[in-house]
């Protein structure tokens, strides 16, 4: 029973580290930071989750979960089971394991659905985007809505609309297409896939989807800070105010666009000159690499 408390505790400390995390300002300073430890807390989520109902099934080997699923195939395979060990509990290793299939299952459903529309969207750019050699390196289409994303994979494409171009000056685009280059070289659609899988698997928890749509923020913010690297940050600031004012932004499913989320928290972040909180940062990942290191440990003892 103690390890089922300790898995009861680790959701506990994960649903409390979301809170603050979503609470609190300091991630819009560090989201490099802010996104490890999201993704920490969704390791931990998923294990948990699995884990709970497995050390409730198997309380009477009083042993780590791992130890004890070793244990109960050692019995099974002798045909013996040890006494206190009835239906309900081998039932409860079943959930824990469904929990599991559940959780592979969204992420491979997940990962298909997002490499299909990746791939029609390819397909449709080879027929009707252009290449332009006033913007090297991307795609241009010829639309008069405000669009310019990050088409993610192993074959990264970069594509902006003829209204972007038109909506633009030359030093905002350039630090528009550095905001989708680094899309494509972070792979942040993989940083978001785990969370797009939990929301899935896991829908009566209001506050992982909550984490999606944090994490998501947070990979734009990513974006936009690689981009200040190379550009000044008015420039970019001033993109995303064009594209705030324009409206009718597109950016297709399995794509990541600049204009696609808080516009004016972007804004306001680039024009505040702040430096990264190092001292919470830090504490932030020991909590974070703490909570991962909790559930994992008690599946491998």
């Amino acid at each position: 029973m103690a390890y089922a408390v300790h898995f009861a505790a680790s959701m506990l400390a994960c649903w409390l580290t979301a809170q603050v995390l979503a609470a609190s300002t300091w991630p819009w300073r560090s989201p490099r930071v802010a996104i490890v430890c999201w993704q920490a807390v969704g390791l931990a989520v998923g294990l948990s989750a699995m884990g709970l109902p497995m050390a409730l099934g198997l309380a009477t080997y009083d042993r780590p979960t791992g130890s004890a699923l070793l244990a109960l195939a050692a019995d099974l395979g002798h045909g013996t089971l040890p006494a206190g060990l009835g239906t309900v509990h081998l039932g409860l290793v079943g959930v824990g394991f469904g929990i599991g299939a559940v959780l592979l299952t969204t992420t491979v459903r997940s990962i298909h659905g997002t490499v299909r529309a990746q791939r029609r969207h390819r397909d449709l750019l080879t027929l009707v985007a252009r290449q332009d050699p006033t913007v090297p390196g991307a795609l241009v289409l010829d639309h008069p809505s405000a669009a310019a994303y990050c088409l993610p994979g192993v074959r990264p494409r970069v594509v902006v609309s003829a209204g972007t171009l038109s909506l633009l000056d030359r030093a905002e685009l350039e630090a528009v297409l550095a905001h989708e280059r680094a899309h494509a070289q972070e792979r942040h659609d993989l940083v978001l896939l785990p969370f797009t899988a939990l929301c899935r698997a896991l829908p009566w928890f209001r506050w992982v989807r909550a984490a999606h749509e944090r994490v998501a923020l947070l990979v734009e913010m990513r974006a936009d800070d690689k981009a200040r690297e190379a550009h000044a940050d008015a420039p970019l600031a001033g993109a995303l105010r064009r594209f705030a004012a324009a409206g009718n932004r597109i950016t297709p499913a399995g794509a990541l666009g600049v204009g696609d989320r808080d516009l004016d928290v972007r804004v306001q972040r680039l024009l505040v000159a702040d430096r990264p909180p190092r001292l919470i940062g830090a504490a932030a990942l020991a909590v974070a690499t703490t909570l991962a290191a909790l559930p994992i440990s008690l599946f491998l003892s």
